[in-house]
């Protein structure tokens, strides 16, 4: 099978593709997927360049990714929830690294899938999962946002941030979000009320009046500005800076859950939450894929496609 991969740890140049990778196996609970797309995020670069060395078990050759989309091509005999030709997507970040989502085949345990959603495309459906599973987690339960709340997202045209803004207007609330001004339209579409530009001096200077909530997307500054932007007994939570936890808010690691998943599916569906895709590249191209995502300031998400 086709495969993206790399044998040590660098730049984007270390990525090759190979035409004869071995199939992965498949344990009792593992869904085997054929993959039409996998979302590409600032995760995946660090894990090339050797950052979360600590963090996991690495084995090489390694092959990038933990964003997919594509059709059940076998099943594992414990696994209950799929069955083969289903199409799916997930968040295919096993206990280890090695088996990632840039191949033809790609073992998922079954805790990291769920059922694709019928509205989105195989690139759409590629590119949701962590970024949008970040969002609603950092949302739905560690800030508690419900209706008639004012939130604060920061970096809000961002991957995260685009889906934060969506999922925090559908969970009722006013979605203030911080971006440059050409992105203001974008974010007023995606359902922000309020539009904030982040070059403009503190946040907390720009504000109305403080927020119930923030989602910090940006760390350093931006996070030590927070306390001011919330009001008292206002909840922040960050997935970037863990310095969060010194302001007495929440440091947010996104995990694979399939309800979380399906709830993912199910906006969508309802017309409640849209994908926007920077660009797709081919399997053959995903170094100037990691290259885009590595530079930052995508509006949207970036993709591979192997179908």
């Amino acid at each position: 099978m086709r495969a993206a991969v790399y044998d040590g740890f660098g730049d984007e140049s270390v990525l090759r593709i190979v035409a004869d990778h071995p199939e992965p196996p498949v344990g009792p609970d593992v869904v085997l997927v054929r993959a039409h797309a996998a979302g590409v995020n600032p995760v995946d670069v660090a894990i090339r360049e050797g950052y979360l060395v600590g963090a996991y078990p690495h084995h090489f050759p390694i092959t990038p990714g933990w964003d997919l989309s594509g059709v059940v091509e076998q099943v594992g005999p414990a696994v209950v929830d799929f069955a083969v030709g289903d199409e799916v997507f997930g968040y295919v970040r096993r206990d280890d690294v090695q088996w990632g989502t840039a191949a033809d085949l790609v073992p998922v345990p079954q805790r990291c899938l769920a059922h694709k959603p019928e509205s989105l495309s195989f690139a759409e459906a590629g590119a949701l999962p962590l970024a949008g599973l970040t969002a609603y987690q950092a949302l739905a339960e560690v800030l508690d946002v419900g209706e008639g709340d004012r939130v604060l997202v920061h970096r809000a045209s961002g991957g995260v941030g685009f889906f934060a803004v969506q999922i925090a207007a559908a969970l009722g609330a006013h979605v203030i979000g911080t971006a440059s001004p050409k992105n203001h339209g974008f974010l007023r579409d995606a359902g922000a009320a309020e539009m904030l530009d982040y070059a403009a001096g503190p946040i907390s200077g720009q504000l109305s009046k403080p927020v119930d909530a923030v989602l910090d997307l940006v760390g350093g500054e931006t996070l030590a500005d927070a306390p001011q932007q919330v009001r008292d007994g206002g909840r922040i939570a960050s997935i970037i800076d863990t310095a969060v936890l010194d302001l007495g808010g929440r440091y947010v690691f996104v995990r694979p859950d399939q309800h979380d998943l399906e709830e993912l599916g199910r906006m969508a569906d309802a017309g409640q939450l849209r994908v926007s895709i920077a660009k797709a590249f081919p399997l053959e191209q995903i170094a100037d894929a990691h290259r885009l995502v590595a530079g930052g300031h995508v509006r949207g998400k970036v993709v591979v496609t192997l179908r």
